[in-house]
């Protein structure tokens, strides 16, 4: 989901340090709350867990550039069940930072766009749990259908982004609509496996009950709310 330099450049990219800031801010008081309830330890522990994971699905896992944008397997909802939302939001904008900075110093100028295209659908995904996912159920518990209903909606809202930013920066000429469709046909995929490695990864979470009090992964992950 990195877009390709130059796809938003100009006076247009301003937008992006409007976004940026918006879901930044949220990401804040979200962590505030989290504070509040269960520590700026866990906080910080979970942050370091996710920003690892971040930076390797970034940097380690198969990505491959397609039309606008690259692909990416970001398992946003893998971080979300196991840590959290407040967590996953940091994990993915510090992995980000640290990936351009580190490694890909050429996309930082597109920060702003590609971490409000990781956030934004976090937050929206933390919501529809609230929905979908009972409050007597743990994490660790839910079954196939949701997790795919929160991989397509994270992964949807992801294409979503890359779709606005393109049409924003470059309008609607054919090369331009073929560039993003083509990529939002390939990113798609990645619905098909991020709920089967969440499943897997909630299952491998049974076997660690030993540790749902040591603060590491989210509380919900192992109790119902």
């Amino acid at each position: 989901m990195h877009i390709e330099p130059g796809i938003v450049d100009g006076a247009k990219i301003t937008l992006s340090y409007a976004t940026a800031t918006g879901a930044l801010g949220y990401t804040a008081k979200m962590a505030w709350d989290m504070v509040k309830n269960d520590g700026a330890a866990s906080l910080a522990i979970r942050s370091l867990f996710t920003t690892a994971m971040v930076f390797v699905y970034f940097q380690v896992l198969p990505h491959h550039p397609v039309g606008v944008s690259e692909v990416h397997l970001i398992m946003g909802s893998t971080l979300f069940l196991l840590f959290g939302a407040a967590p996953a939001a940091i994990g993915l904008t510090l992995g980000l930072l640290l990936q351009g900075m580190l490694f890909a110093p050429f996309d930082l100028p597109q920060f702003g766009i590609n971490v409000t295209t990781l956030l934004v659908p976090l937050f929206a995904m933390a919501a529809l749990a609230q929905k979908i996912i009972p409050a007597k159920t743990a994490y660790k518990d839910i079954g196939y259908g949701q997790a795919l209903q929160l991989s397509t909606l994270y992964q949807g809202g992801i294409v979503a982004w890359v779709m606005f930013w393109a049409f924003y920066g470059q309008g609607f000429g054919a090369e331009n609509v073929a560039s993003v469709l083509s990529f939002g046909a390939a990113y798609m995929t990645v619905i098909i496996v991020e709920p089967l490695v969440d499943l897997g990864a909630l299952a491998g979470a049974k076997f660690l009950s030993g540790l749902k009090d040591n603060g590491i992964f989210e509380k919900r992950l192992f109790a119902a709310a």
